[in-house]
């Protein structure tokens, strides 16, 4: 299983230039992808900086033929002219979908700061052999930069989903008589994590999601998260992911904010986790993650 994760900036790049085709060539050349998780996706924001086209998921679409869109926005409103504007998430894949769920992040008041209101899109998606599927949930997100209060509540809603994930894995609903909504779709612990979190190895945010469940050793508690790249790379400095080639959105030394977090029982299914520090095609650097799920 290849999983690209990438905040594509609408397409832009560190040249200004808006170029969707762009983003997917650079995506392609990094591995062919089962599943692409993008942040940064517009529907109707054209007066963004660089003018993007009016419906990006449509553009992604004609871009990845073959590819299943699924696009969850965190802005969700109409213009004067009644057109969406939207800005969100899309996970595109080949692989065989089960069920999606689009998680309203929180938003508390924080009056101080701009902000936006965020979300996370997850899908269960068949991984491994087709006789022998091995469902994951993956899940991209991006949490809120210029507020810690908000980021704080968003990462611990995260963790709260998962437990939650998690307990219906371990101990899943009755199903009502007959086919129907009420038959329960089996959701696995198993879980891929990944997006902007604006966070810094030190902030609040990418703490909080690696710390420990309190029920994490009962035989029914949450699995825990880990960092693919720590894992990958053990006892190394985390690579930067931002303010490589943007220096004037970014005035400070490059920083790593972007993550891939898999569950405990993926861990050993990581084979490789790499950011891609060539690229000047957004503000921010992709990260390729490939997992043996064939087991």
């Amino acid at each position: 299983m290849e999983l690209l994760n990438w905040n594509v900036q609408w397409g832009r790049g560190a040249d200004g230039r808006v170029d969707l085709a762009r983003t997917v060539a650079t995506l392609r050349e990094m591995a062919d992808a089962d599943v692409i998780c993008l942040q940064e996706i517009t529907r109707g924001f054209t007066d963004m900086a660089g003018g993007p086209q009016p419906d990006q998921v449509a553009e992604l679409a004609a871009l990845l033929p073959g590819y299943r869109i699924l696009f969850a926005p965190g802005v969700d409103r109409f213009g004067n002219d009644g057109a969406p504007r939207q800005f969100g998430n899309v996970i595109a894949t080949r692989l065989p979908v089960r069920e999606v769920f689009r998680h309203a992040l929180p938003w508390p008041a924080d009056p101080g700061v701009p902000s936006m209101p965020r979300v996370a899109l997850e899908v269960t998606v068949e991984a491994g052999l087709p006789n022998a599927p091995y469902p994951v949930r993956v899940i991209t997100t991006h949490l809120e930069y210029y507020s810690a209060l908000q980021r704080a509540a968003q990462a611990e809603a995260l963790r709260g989903w998962h437990a939650e994930a998690c307990a219906h894995a371990r101990q899943p609903g009755r199903n009502e008589k007959g086919p129907g909504p009420f038959m329960p779709e089996p959701r696995p612990t198993r879980a891929i994590l990944c997006g902007d979190f604006n966070s810094k190895v030190d902030d609040v945010a990418y703490r909080r999601m690696l710390e420990p469940y309190a029920d994490d050793n009962d035989a029914n508690g949450t699995t825990n998260w880990v960092d693919a790249w720590v894992h990958a790379h053990p006892g190394q400095p985390h690579a930067p992911t931002c303010a490589l080639y943007d220096r004037e959105q970014w005035n400070e030394p490059p920083f790593a904010c972007d993550f891939v977090f898999v569950t405990e029982d993926l861990r050993d299914a990581v084979r490789r986790c790499e950011v891609n520090g060539d690229t000047p095609n957004s503000d921010h650097q992709p990260i390729h993650l490939s997992m043996d799920t064939q087991r």
